[in-house]
This record gives C-alpha cells, sequence and structure tokens, in this order.
C-alpha cells in the first residue's frame, strides 16, 4: 500500500472512531498546508505566494494534502450526512428516472436519448423515416463509462448520406475529447482517430471531415482536414494569436463551411464551399480590433451580425460571390434598446434572437415579404431560446420556454399560422403544483444610479419580516445572460422557506454588450459592487437577514463569490464557491495556463499596470485578511482545465492561516470529476445534496 493510500486507510478509521465518539467538530483539526513562499515582482508590488508549490500536481505531498481536506470535510459535515441522504432522495424522487427526449428530424432520421432508471448516462439512438420505424442504438455512454472515472460527450455530427457518426469523448474532466469515427452500418469504429479535438464537421461528400486542435494551454488553434483511410491529416489554418480560439461549423443550408478565429473582442472569419472540401478557404470578414461578428447562410447570401456600429450589433448581408464590405447591405439596424444576439436562416425564414429589458425574445421574419413578429411569452420572468432545429426546408421552429416555477418546455411552433404546440414539459414527480408558487423581478439602485435587476421565486405564504432565508446566485462575466431557469431540486428550499435569487449584475450580458462592458476590465469592481448592492437590498426590504444570506457562484461567479466575502464579510452567512476563479493576479501572469490569454480582455492583464491596480483591488486571494468570514465551502475537481485545481486550494490554505472565529472553512475536491463536478447524473445530485446539507446546517431551523 503506497502513502496516500495509507494515510486514506487511517483517516477513514479515525472518521469512524470520531463519529463513534460523537466527537464535537470544533476538535477535530483542520489540515495545514505548508509554506514554501514564491516572491514573485510586478511594477513596484511584491507578490508573495506562500502557497505555489500546491500547483505540483503529480507530487505526492499535494494529493496527500488535498486528501486530508477531503477527509477534515467529511469529518465536519458527518453530522450532516441524514439530511444529504434526506435531500438526495427528495430530489431524485422528482425526476422522471427512465425518461425519452422529443425526437428531431434530420436527413430523413429522427433522432433522439433515453435516459434508464439506475444509469448514469443516457443512450442515443435514431430511427429511419418515421417513428414507427426500427430503433439503432448510435451511442450508449454507459457501456463508454466502464472502466472510467468520468465521460462526457464532446461532437456527435452525422454524415449527410447518415453512415457515418463523428464523436469525442472526454474520459477524464480535463476537457481533453478524443475524436473516433463509428461506421453505423457495421456499428465499428474506423481506425481514423484524433486527440483533443474541439469543432468537428463534414464535407458534403461523406468522406471528409474538418476539426481543430488544442494546444497545451487548451486553446483551439489548428484547422485541419482529413479524408477518411488516411493515415494522416491535413493542417490547413493555425491562429498564432494567442489570445483567439478557433472553430468552425457547418451552415445549416449545408451549403457552406465556416470556420471563425476570435476573441474576446474580434472577430475573422473564412469560408469553403460544403461540396469541395479540396478547395480554398476564402476569407468572409477580416480581424478588426473591437469589432466582434458571427455568420449564417441563405441563398445568395451570407448574414452577418456585427458590432461595427455600436454595442448592440445590427444584420447585414453580404454577396457569396462579392463579399466585400462596400457590398454590405443592412438588414436589420442597431437599436439602443434591443440586443441582437443572433440569427438563425432556414429556407424561408429566419430566426432573430434578440434581447429587450433584460428578458429574451424570439422575433421571426419572412424572407419573401419582410414580415416579421415575435413570439408570445407567459409570464413576466423567464428564459426562452431556441432549440434543436436541424431541418432547413420547414415551417416550423421548435424554441425551450422556462421560468422558475414552469419546468423546462418544448415547444413546435408554425411561423406562417403562428400555432405552437408542447411537445414535452420537464415531468416533475410527487404531485408538483406551479400554483404554491411565485416569481417577480426587482430592481436595486447602485451607487451609479444604474439599476440591477433581480429575479426571486418563494413560496406563496412568504412573510417579508427579515426572517426568511435566502438562496442568491450570481456570476456576472463574459457577457453571458444569467437567466431564470426551473430546477427541481430548488424545491426542498422554496419549501423550507427558502426564497431563490439571481442577481442579473453587470459583466452579464442581461442588457446586451454594454452590459457586459460596465463590468470587465477596469470597470470590474461594477460585479462585486453590484452583487454587494443587491444583497443590501433584499436585507433593507425585509426579504431576508445577513443571518439567513447564503450565495452561491461558480468558475467566475467564483471570483465574485471570493471577491464579495472579502469586502463584506458581514452581510453574508453562507457562501458556496464552486471551481472558484480566486488568484487572479498570479493565474493571469502564467500563458500557460488555460484561458488566460482569452481572458485578458475579460479580466485584464496584470502586465499592464491600469489593469493590474485593478485586478489588485479585487483578485480574492490578494484581499484575504485577518478577520472572520462567513461559513464557506469551497469545491473544486482535481482535473478541471478551466480553472485549476490549486486556485481554490491556494486560496483556502492562505484563508485557513487568517481567519478568525469558528465558522467552518470545508474544501471538497472532487478526485474524478471537471469543471461541471461529477460527469453521472446522480452523482451530479449528490454534489448538490451536500451542499443544501451544508446551508441548512448553518442557517438553523430549516429540516
Amino acid at each position: 500500500m503506497n502513502d496516500t493510500k495509507l494515510f486514506r486507510f487511517y483517516a477513514s478509521i479515525l472518521l469512524c472512531i470520531l463519529i463513534s465518539l460523537n466527537v464535537s467538530s470544533k476538535d477535530i483539526q483542520p489540515p495545514v498546508a505548508q509554506k514554501k513562499p514564491k516572491v514573485i515582482q510586478i511594477h513596484n508590488d511584491e507578490v508573495v505566494d506562500n502557497y505555489f508549490w500546491l500547483r505540483e500536481k503529480t507530487n505526492p505531498e499535494v494529493v496527500q494534502y488535498l486528501n486530508a481536506e477531503n477527509d477534515y470535510a467529511e469529518q465536519m459535515l458527518a453530522h450532516t450526512k441524514p439530511m444529504q441522504e434526506k435531500l438526495y432522495n427528495e430530489m431524485l424522487s422528482r425526476i422522471k428516472e427512465t425518461d425519452l427526449s422529443v425526437p428531431f428530424k434530420m436527413d430523413g432520421y429522427f433522432y433522439y436519448s433515453k435516459t434508464e432508471k439506475g444509469k448514469q448516462y443516457p443512450v442515443y439512438y435514431r430511427k429511419k423515416g418515421s417513428l414507427q420505424g426500427a430503433e439503432e442504438v448510435l451511442l450508449d455512454l454507459n457501456e463508454l463509462a466502464k472502466g472510467k472515472k468520468f465521460m462526457g460527450l464532446g461532437n456527435f455530427e452525422i454524415s449527410d448520406d447518415g453512415n457515418l457518426m463523428a464523436y469525442s469523448t472526454d474520459e477524464t474532466g480535463f476537457r481533453v475529447y478524443n475524436l473516433f469515427v463509428k461506421d453505423l452500418r457495421t456499428g465499428k469504429l474506423l481506425p481514423d482517430h484524433a486527440e483533443d479535438v474541439g469543432s468537428v464537421f463534414w464535407a458534403a461528400d461523406n468522406k471528409t471531415l474538418f476539426y481543430v486542435t488544442k494546444d497545451s494551454a487548451k486553446r483551439a488553434y489548428r484547422l485541419h482536414r482529413h479524408a477518411l483511410g488516411a493515415d494522416t491529416s491535413d493542417l490547413l489554418y493555425e491562429e498564432k494569436d494567442a489570445t483567439f480560439n478557433l472553430y468552425g461549423w457547418r451552415t445549416r443550408s449545408k451549403k457552406y463551411l465556416v470556420s471563425v478565429s476570435g476573441s474576446s473582442t474580434s472577430t475573422e472569419i473564412r469560408f469553403l464551399p460544403a461540396n469541395e472540401p479540396a478547395g480554398e478557404w476564402k476569407m468572409l470578414v477580416v480581424r478588426k480590433e473591437g469589432r466582434e461578428l458571427n455568420v449564417d447562410h441563405h441563398g445568395d447570401h451570407f448574414y452577418i451580425r456585427l458590432n461595427d456600429t455600436g454595442p448592440n450589433f445590427r444584420l447585414v448581408m453580404a454577396p457569396v460571390d462579392a463579399v466585400a464590405e462596400e457590398n454590405w447591405k443592412e438588414v436589420v439596424p442597431l437599436r439602443e434598446d434591443v440586443m441582437l444576439e443572433s440569427v438563425d436562416c432556414f429556407a424561408g425564414h429566419y430566426v432573430l434572437s434578440e434581447r429587450k429589458n433584460g428578458f429574451p425574445t424570439i422575433r421571426i421574419v419572412n424572407f419573401k415579404t419582410g414580415d416579421s413578429h415575435e413570439i408570445q411569452f407567459p409570464e413576466p420572468v423567464y428564459s426562452a431560446y431556441l432549440a434543436e432545429n436541424a431541418e432547413w426546408n420547414t415551417s416550423v421552429i421548435r424554441y425551450s420556454y422556462e421560468s422558475f416555477i414552469t419546468p423546462d418546455s418544448l415547444y413546435e411552433y408554425d411561423v406562417d399560422s403562428r400555432k405552437q404546440v408542447l411537445l414535452k414539459q420537464t415531468e416533475v414527480l410527487g404531485g408538483y403544483d406551479p400554483g404554491l408558487y411565485t416569481s417577480e423581478r426587482l430592481y436595486a439602485t447602485a451607487k451609479d444610479g444604474t439599476k440591477i435587476p433581480i429575479s426571486i421565486v418563494y413560496k406563496k405564504g412568504f412573510q417579508k419580516d427579515g426572517k426568511a432565508p435566502m438562496l442568491l446566485h450570481g456570476y456576472g462575466s463574459y457577457g453571458a445572460s444569467y437567466d431564470v431557469g426551473f430546477s427541481s431540486n430548488s424545491l426542498s428550499l422554496l419549501d423550507r422557506g427558502f426564497s431563490e435569487v439571481i442577481a442579473h449584475i453587470r459583466g452579464g450580458g442581461e442588457f446586451g454588450k454594454s452590459w457586459h462592458d460596465q463590468g470587465r476590465l477596469l470597470n470590474k469592481m461594477n460585479t462585486f459592487t453590484d452583487f454587494i448592492t443587491a444583497a443590501e437590498y433584499l436585507i433593507e426590504n425585509k426579504y431576508t437577514s445577513s443571518n439567513r444570506l447564503a450565495i452561491e457562484g461558480g468558475s467566475a461567479g467564483g471570483l465574485l463569490m471570493g471577491g464579495v466575502a472579502n469586502m463584506r464579510s458581514d452581510l453574508f452567512k453562507v457562501v458556496i464557491n464552486r471551481v472558484p476563479y480566486v488568484d487572479a493576479i498570479i493565474t493571469m501572469l502564467d500563458e500557460t495556463i488555460p484561458l488566460v490569454t482569452g481572458d485578458f480582455a475579460e479580466f485584464g492583464n496584470p502586465k499592464i499596470k491600469e489593469q493590474y491596480e485593478v485586478m489588485k483591488k479585487y483578485s480574492p486571494m490578494d484581499n484575504l485578511e485577518a478577520k472572520e468570514y462567513p461559513a464557506i465551502l469551497v469545491k473544486t475537481s482535481f482535473d478541471d482545465s478551466q480553472v485549476m485545481y490549486w486556485e481554490p486550494a491556494k486560496y483556502v490554505a492562505k484563508m485557513r492561516s487568517l481567519k478568525k472565529g469558528n465558522n467552518p472553512l470545508l474544501f471538497v475536491i472532487n478526485m474524478s470529476g471537471g469543471h461541471g463536478g461529477s460527469s453521472g447524473r446522480y452523482d451530479r445530485l449528490k454534489e448538490t445534496a451536500l451542499n443544501y446539507a451544508f446551508i441548512l446546517d448553518q442557517i438553523s431551523g430549516n429540516d
């Protein structure tokens, strides 16, 4: 038995002894990470990192320390095991474990997936011709997952003739997606293979694949062409700029292949006719700093969404045979009050996904007449977005709709008759009654006068007396809108008197690109102060109180959690911080770490003094103090490639050396997960149950 296994063996014995003796958690001592100072000089500052050594992933001392943290957390949470089990069973009881997705049609086949009770992963199927056809198994992730600690499906692309399937899987959680090609006629894998791929798409000849590979920092940067059966692939293009990522797809019209080089602030697009896989890729739009765009195709034109005249984007059309900018014609102008998020072309119409007043809208435009209309939605607080729409020549589209109260609902909408049919609504078992709950949109006012939207849901009968517990979520980065959604898991909190809340803070995209710009780079502090403003508003208006308020965020939302816990540790009772980006300066100084170069335009480059000065004010790791913090649960995965495990590890180690008081600081490391935690659906439920049990344990009186 090696040292690590021996350590865990004795730790497990100690845990059993402690539980049997009913030892108080106050008597259990947390692990202490050794300090090995590393001094970094930047500008006129000296940054001391005592825990830089925790980056040594293969160092047995690192693994031993992480295991010790897991054991400590398990001991400290031992008394919550019954509650965790109760919550898990509650959440599981609401889920239809054996279920079927709604089939969608593509090239004469109907594709769908199934989940089966007791199995962690879905199985993918299709039927030829009609839903009465013979069922064909395409991919069983449960079979692929056997003997693996993780199983994630990346690409899933079918050739035009329906005979071949290109797919990619990640077996570690580190986002290393390896490419396989399966002959669906025989069920056999072909010898064609590629490692660490991003985008994958077929040419029209049913034998040529295009795929993108990544560098050591997980940046997608090379475009390849592969003829099936060939021993090698052709390297077509390499993106040299480390701030750009490369990706591609085939248009819904199936006429063109598209390759995009994109950074946070600039985009360049090339194209190739899908029936000319050996042809030369042509430039559609050259990169210009500050100009972002995407493209779709219809007939003799490309439809280009771009922000050259303003942050909310406009839509232009460019002739396929004369794509130069002087030939562009405006289709949808820039609007100050509407953000154009995307355009999707079909044979007879195109769909504009837009955002007004912080809410998503779907607008349909007829190509021939130019007539347009919006789909109407029934609730004041909701989320809506286009679903799988693989067919080109169709008068119906599918969209998904949900809210805090309405489960995810798939609709089919006829763009001509404007009639819609509910195809499927996620079933909530156990007698869920949406009439028992209420949601609303509130607004808090920031110090600069900006209105910060707040979405809230609670059970009817909720009393605004300041005594109700609350779970407040936030993100606020990358221009990603944090739209409301339904989660049957949340009922375990709502039915215990909680409200659940989202603060739509700057840095997100709820009000378009300008909302994002107001919360990034030199404006990044707005993200943190907006969240604090939202929390203060909720307390002042007696939706909750500071000793009943739990907050939660992950990844860049973990940066938010760490920042506000430093800035206003008195404002929150509990912090759930998942896979948190918390060591902003040290991480952003190392361009070999995944995502770093692409994130310079989001969080800043500390090598630039002006940006460094802002980062220094909010970086959670660099603002930890010797004071009392809320009860904090930090979670990460050993094989997370988006926020490396060592960031939260260093953060916890440093906080332990500084924090005062008896509030718990627990660190749970998933040794076989990725950025989203475990890949299996039952395992993910257990992770949620642990989070909820920690919150309930710290906010007493909510069994």
